[in-house]
């Protein structure tokens, strides 16, 4: 098979490929660049106007890295690892964004990226054994393997709130950022949302707005970031520590460089346990998360000794006791939610301008022409920033109108929650492949580091394809209902699964997410990994494969 030479879709009606890409962020663009050195014929669509992905679309005042840069970039290119540096352990989004491209020019992969083209629709033909995808441009394109690359944060989630429209100044969602810079000196803002995006932009904009406005429906146990600039000597010693890094990495059950403590919260003094709290608290990045006690996210009793130490230094950092107390989480354990990192966020309530308003003590009734009205008060504003998260996982497959065999739509076979096999195929969407798709170990990770295994995985499938002459792949239902039952099993013995959050399909904004569904795979990276390369090594059991 030749590189790609044939003309854009747009262009050519039916343009013909051996494989489609949906996304050029970090898993797209790797996937590109192994499929184009196989030799095959490779086109991605994507719908932004350049190369990142998350790190294109998230461009709000204070988006930044929260595993360590280091062990974030990817790991496949010593000449890469050689001559890139980050500049601080937890890198911001301008840098991420300037390395994406970096990489992107670096292995020439946008010559092989249709830009602003958002893909429609992706039917299955049975006859051709191909897929026909549709762009909103109304070209088609062609091709026997489809692999979505899509990402699982990267559909913003408006708010279900009245009069949205009504507002006469300037509003933003985080997750749909403008290119240009947002000016907030001396501005009257608003933030809708104390996720981990509202705890980013909101440290943020209260160093220069006017006042500010948070407006929190659930609070979140936030834990300190600490992040510095990377000194000269670092950069030597993580240049020569990159083996090490990606082996610490790939050991854990997140794919961080941090690993559970092998004690248990319950088995150790309070003395002992509480000293191990406050180092893991003093500690930059996600230590005090995935680095904890074993049985901290199984085991209520000792969950709650870590709530309750978080609970405290809340308590600490905020001066006014009303504040801290609507600061502190008390309807779900640590660590059962995604915890956010943080820069001196609680203190930005001890600032003048800042204000806090509990919608559980005083809704949002609507947005109006000035500002916000709750059952309570007015407010006017001159922006209004929403940090309300995501249509999490399944949202972007939600926005393709995919259909696979008889032409049953995946929204439909996805009706009562996704299923999957590995989470990488479902039965039925022969020849689609679901990068960091759900029920993947991509979906609670180090992402990088698993979009490699996930990357990887698929790329030696589709060579295996080759070598034997299939033309055809697809999940067994068996095997499918097989890989359910242990995703089920695996999230069960975590109190996460007891917890709306996104992790459990959960967004408040949305009204069809309400309902619990299982989205991740909980078993962890080193047993997710183990299973794909035991299902590759028997010759790719639970697929039907067809010459």
């Amino acid at each position: 098979m030749t590189e790609l030479t044939s003309p854009s879709p747009v262009q050519d009606e039916m343009a013909t490929y051996d494989a489609i890409i949906i996304g050029a962020g970090i898993s797209g663009l790797y996937q590109l660049y192994l499929l184009r050195k196989m030799g095959l014929n490779v086109r991605v669509f994507e719908r932004g106007t350049d190369v990142g992905g998350t790190w294109y679309w998230n461009r709000y005042p204070g988006a930044r890295f929260d595993s360590e840069s280091w062990s974030y970039g990817y790991s496949w290119s010593q000449e890469l690892l050689d001559e890139w540096e980050w500049s601080e352990h937890f890198s911001p989004q301008p840098e991420t964004l300037r390395y994406v491209n970096h990489v992107a020019d670096k292995f020439d992969l946008r010559r092989s990226i249709e830009f602003k083209t958002s893909v429609e629709r992706a039917e299955f033909n049975d006859e051709s054994n191909a897929w026909t995808v549709t762009l909103a441009s109304g070209a088609r394109a062609e091709a026997q393997l489809l692999i979505t690359a899509i990402g699982v944060l990267s559909t913003p989630a408006m708010p279900a709130i009245d009069g949205i429209d009504d507002f006469s100044g300037e509003w933003y969602h985080t997750g749909l950022w403008p290119h240009e810079p947002v000016d907030f000196s001396n501005k009257r803002v608003a933030v809708i949302g104390t996720g981990a995006t509202g705890v980013q932009v909101i440290q943020e904009v209260a160093k220069t707005a006017g006042t500010l406005t948070v407006f929190q429906r659930t609070p979140n146990y936030c834990a300190p970031l600490k992040n510095r600039p990377i000194t000269p000597a670092e950069q030597v010693e993580i240049k020569a520590s990159y083996d090490d890094i990606f082996a610490r990495c790939r050991a854990s059950h997140g794919q961080f460089i941090h690993n559970a403590d092998p004690r248990y919260a319950m088995r150790i003094s309070e003395e002992e346990r509480e000293a191990f709290y406050e180092q893991r608290y003093a500690e930059p990045g996600f230590g005090i998360w995935m680095g904890n006690f074993r049985d901290i996210y199984v085991d209520e009793e000792a969950n709650n000794t870590i709530s309750d130490f978080i609970r405290r230094k809340i308590a600490e950092r905020v001066t006014d006791p009303v504040t801290a107390e609507r600061l502190t989480p008390r309807d779900h354990g640590f660590g059962t939610r995604r915890v956010p990192l943080e820069t001196h966020y609680y203190e930005v309530y001890n600032q003048e301008n800042v204000e806090l308003v509990d919608v559980r003590e005083a809704p949002i009734e609507r947005i109006t022409r000035d500002g916000v009205q709750t059952t309570k008060q007015s407010y006017d504003f001159d922006i209004i920033i929403y940090a309300t998260g995501f249509d999490a996982v399944t949202g972007a497959f939600d926005n393709i109108d995919i259909r696979g065999l008889d032409g049953v739509a995946l929204k439909d076979a996805w009706r009562d929650g996704p299923r999957t096999y590995l989470g990488l195929q479902t039965a039925g969407f022969p020849n689609l492949f679901t990068l960091v798709g759900p029920h993947n170990a991509a979906t609670f990770c180090n992402i990088p580091r698993c979009i490699e295994q996930n990357v990887e995985w698929v790329t030696d499938f589709i060579a295996y394809m080759h070598e034997h002459g299939i033309s055809r792949v697809s999940a067994k239902a068996q095997a499918q209902d097989d890989w359910m039952a242990h995703v089920v099993e695996a999230n069960d013995k975590l109190l996460l699964s007891k917890t709306d959050s996104w992790f459990t399909g959960i967004n408040r904004n949305l009204a069809h997410k309400q309902t619990r569904k299982v989205l991740l795979y909980s078993g962890g990276a080193p047993a997710y990994r183990d299973r794909c390369d035991e299902v590759a090594a028997n010759g790719y059991t639970g697929f039907e494969l067809r010459k």
